[in-house]
């Protein structure tokens, strides 16, 4: 058997809000597995599924930059939240956005691109770590482009223009007027930076995650004792709405909470008189898919001191 530390049960009790001892049971049965103790308290109805994705678990900023009918997205990483006030790091990310927006989303090649200084980014990137004196990494970029329409930004927590914690393009196809679009566009981000959808339609989720979702409902739902049949029928019915839960175009819009996204796009169409197609979405939300120890004072005094800390025993 894993030895189960009180941190360990610390933490989980921190993700799932679950009880100390349920946490404490929950990584027994799992050997110490966070992830499967998750499941296993998701099993037995004791912790709501957590969104891991959209926890804000690094310092740095998002930027974002649109020109007509092209957008792009990046997020820079920092070690502090120091770092993403400097105006060295701000010009740098507005900078490199300007660059993806120019020439793409494949972060590799943008690394190899051209600053306005001459240099490359990656080649200022090291500067920048060297003379701030904090590591930083250019973690992801993304763009999109319509053949006709807008793309829109938006920019949630924003800390400079076009710089900030949660950064949103969506990209519409369409012959309506500019000021229809960024209407339409403006209200359709908000809904996406705060909605947090995973994908733009239910056939584009990740499958594997339907698979792990499926496998947690279906074990949830044996203990109810019902037949095969009836079990069947309550999994199939939880992925179905986890489907339309998390798919962009089939969620409720946040405005009403009645509207399906969907619905929304094609009545702005119909007022417009010309379709309006939601081609595609972009939302960067700093440090999503991060985990990062949180810091622990005393424990780094400690370290420094030389002086040993035992671990606290758990409390119910």
């Amino acid at each position: 058997m894993a030895d189960i530390t009180a941190s360990m049960v610390k933490d989980l009790r921190e993700k799932s809000g679950a009880g100390m001892m349920d946490c404490k049971k929950a990584l027994n049965e799992t050997s110490g597995d966070m992830d499967a103790a998750m499941d296993w308290l998701r099993t037995k109805g004791l912790a709501a599924a957590q969104k891991k994705s959209s926890r804000t678990a690094a310092e740095g900023l998002v930027g974002v930059a649109v020109s007509g009918t092209r957008g792009a997205a990046i997020e820079v990483n920092s070690e502090t939240d120091f770092v993403a006030k400097n105006d060295q790091f701000q010009q740098f990310v507005r900078e490199v956005t300007q660059i993806a927006l120019a020439t793409g989303g494949d972060v590799e090649a943008l690394k190899a691109e051209a600053m306005p200084s001459g240099t490359t980014v990656a080649e200022v990137l090291t500067n920048n770590v060297a003379t701030i004196g904090e590591n930083q990494s250019l973690r992801r970029a993304r763009s999109l482009e319509v053949s006709k329409g807008t793309v829109v930004s938006y920019m949630h927590n924003q800390q400079s223009p076009g710089l900030g914690k949660i950064g949103v393009l969506v990209a519409l196809e369409s012959e309506a007027s500019d000021e229809v679009l960024q209407g339409l566009g403006k209200q359709l981000a908000m809904h996406i930076a705060a909605a947090f959808p995973k994908a733009l339609n239910e056939a584009d989720l990740d499958e594997a995650e339907i698979e792990r979702e499926r496998a947690i409902a279906t074990e949830k739902a044996a203990e109810s004792g019902k037949s095969a049949e009836i079990i069947a029928k309550m999994v199939e019915g939880g992925i179905a709405k986890y489907r339309k839960e998390h798919a962009l175009v089939s969620q409720l819009f946040v405005m009403d909470g009645k509207t399906k996204i969907s619905d929304v796009v094609a009545k702005a169409g119909k007022d417009a008189g010309t379709p309006i197609v939601l081609k595609d979405y972009v939302r960067f939300q700093l440090g999503e898919g991060i985990e990062k120890e949180a810091s622990d004072f005393a424990a780094e005094v400690a370290a420094v001191s030389g002086v040993p800390q035992k671990d606290p025993q758990p409390t119910a």
